[in-house]
């Protein structure tokens, strides 16, 4: 990469008065008007006296009412985000709020709470969503019982999840007489069933062929437009991420970029989809390189960076490839200005 000759000076830093004053002015809460906010969030375990950081400082915003698609490698982090979200785990460190719920500051009783009501959530085994021996109907009940709601009021609403998702015709079925997707679709009742805020699904399709998951994702997407419930889905799928509108994909414990999806009208008025990628960056002001950038570039352990007039430039540093201890002091050498 080449630099350019109009590069700003980084400003002067200010005085002890003005930052003084700054540090003193009220802020307005990160993320204060998002339905799910993941601040600076941090999630190590110990694992027979290893240390495994799962989470390192992962930021992530979700608006109400939107469809979230969140992607990753094996051992990204996304099931743990998606663990913690869902109230099953508890973070190290950071912060945490759903639906205005402090995820950080809740007791046990609370805790309860906002899983049997705030949130639902579907596995990725049907097992663990349904049980054998009731049929649909009864399993989408069975919570509803828990939250006060039973009877007459109680068989009607859910015939009415079961008939919106596709499998009313199924509902005095139980799991062993339902094919897969039927069985996953009839666990999205069942997370739906108290009328949470937030529905999250940790692989639902990855145990179908594509067929059948297009069914599910599709049921995903009613309750998203019909219900307005906010959905996150933790996928492998690349079909299931392209269907949605945001897709944020989860590196090394942080999110490192962002997918956007659009509909755009072309000069003839002919509809078109456009997806845009985008880098995160953290309020750190850290981003992850993507990958590949990285490896054609032969980037390591660190890189030279500018201001030009309206972006910034990143390139190799000339001697990181060399060999000997880091600490050594190196000659400094300034980019070559562009032609």
């Amino acid at each position: 990469m080449t630099a350019s000759n109009d590069r700003h000076e980084l400003p002067e830093p200010h005085d002890l008065h003005d930052l003084e004053a700054q540090a003193a002015r009220p802020r307005r809460q990160y993320g204060h008007d998002a339905h799910i906010v993941c601040d600076n969030l941090v999630r190590i375990y110990q694992t027979e006296g290893v240390e495994v950081q799962a989470l390192q400082g992962l930021d992530l915003l979700v608006d109400r009412g939107d469809l979230v698609a969140v992607v990753g490698a094996s051992g990204s982090g996304k099931s743990t985000l998606l663990n913690i979200l869902s109230g099953l785990d508890t973070p190290t460190a950071g912060g945490a709020r759903v639906a205005g719920c402090d995820l950080l500051a809740m007791k046990a009783k609370d805790r309860l709470r906002y899983r049997r009501e705030v949130v639902g959530f579907v596995w990725q085994q049907t097992g663990r969503n349904l049980f054998s021996h009731l049929d649909a109907l009864d399993n989408v009940m069975l919570p509803m019982s828990y939250a006060g709601t039973r009877g007459a009021a109680a068989e009607r609403k859910a015939g009415e999840l079961l008939d919106l998702l596709g499998v009313g015709h199924a509902r005095d079925r139980r799991p062993a007489g339902l094919s897969g997707g039927e069985q996953q679709r009839v666990a999205i009742a069942v997370a739906l069933a108290n009328t949470p805020d937030v529905l999250f699904a940790d692989e639902p399709t990855g145990e179908l062929d594509s067929a059948t998951a297009h069914q599910v994702f599709e049921a995903l997407r009613t309750a998203n437009r019909e219900l307005g419930v906010t959905v996150v889905v933790v996928t492998h799928d690349a079909d299931v991420a392209g269907q949605v509108r945001r897709t944020v994909a989860i590196r090394d414990g942080k999110t490192s970029s962002e997918t956007v999806r659009a509909v755009a009208v072309d000069e003839d008025g002919a509809e078109r989809h456009v997806a845009e990628e985008y880098v995160m960056l953290d309020r750190a002001g850290r981003m992850q390189l993507p990958r590949e950038y990285v490896e054609r570039l032969q980037m390591r352990d660190r890189v030279r960076v500018a201001l030009d007039e309206d972006h910034v430039s990143v390139w190799p540093a000339a001697d990181a490839g060399n060999d000997g201890d880091a600490g050594d002091e190196r000659e400094a050498r300034e980019p070559v200005p562009a032609e």
